[in-house]
């Protein structure tokens, strides 16, 4: 899943949406070094991550993109299924995506004292090209793509995965459907444990 994901399913704590959000770029256990509901964030981070890699459904959508992405597929997926929780919003909170979006740039910026550097580094592209909300369409999923893609100088390819998408469109949106009512369920049995 991506960040969009990654901060929903980490409930209305807010230490542990930020936790959740920065743990990419936390490694090991330096995560140690930030308070405890931010380290839950991480931790919690991790078990998404690690359930969702090895999920049937997860896989069934990456399979249909490793013929042209190879490794990236399962990235690429994370942020198509992002673009159908952005999409379905209203499935999922009663809360407008962009107040909610809204809410925790706000709480980033709150709490800018605690955030990893890359955190910080990211913040203001995030917050200008509002990359949450951006989720929802297919332009915006190709302009995050598109970015992505220009880090691996474009060698992964990623730019072009709106093509599967849209040809794949009512396979992904099933495969998400499906395998979120699964992550929903095991999230909320992991945040009884942390």
């Amino acid at each position: 899943m991506n960040f969009l994901a990654h901060i929903y399913l980490s409930g209305d704590n807010e230490l542990l949406k930020i936790g959740n959000f920065m743990a990419d770029g936390i490694r090991g256990k330096q995560f140690e070094n930030y308070p405890i509901e931010i380290q839950k964030g991480i931790i919690l981070h991790r078990a998404i991550d690690t359930f969702t890699d090895a999920h049937p459904i997860f896989r069934q959508s990456t399979k249909r993109l490793h013929a042209n992405y190879h490794h990236y597929s399962g990235v690429i997926v994370d942020i198509l299924y992002d673009h159908f929780l952005a999409k379905n919003w209203h499935n999922y909170s009663k809360v407008k995506l962009e107040d909610y979006v809204n809410h925790f740039y706000q709480s980033l910026e709150d709490n800018k004292n605690i955030l990893s550097e890359r955190t910080i580094s990211i913040m203001p592209i995030l917050m200008r090209e509002n990359w949450l909300v951006c989720y929802r369409t297919i332009e915006g999923i190709k302009h995050i793509l598109t970015q992505m893609d220009q880090r691996t100088k474009n060698q992964s390819k990623m730019r072009f995965a709106t093509n599967e998408l849209t040809e794949f469109y009512v396979e992904f949106e099933k495969e998400f459907t499906e395998f979120f009512n699964d992550l929903l369920l095991f999230t909320n049995k992991k945040m009884t444990t942390l």
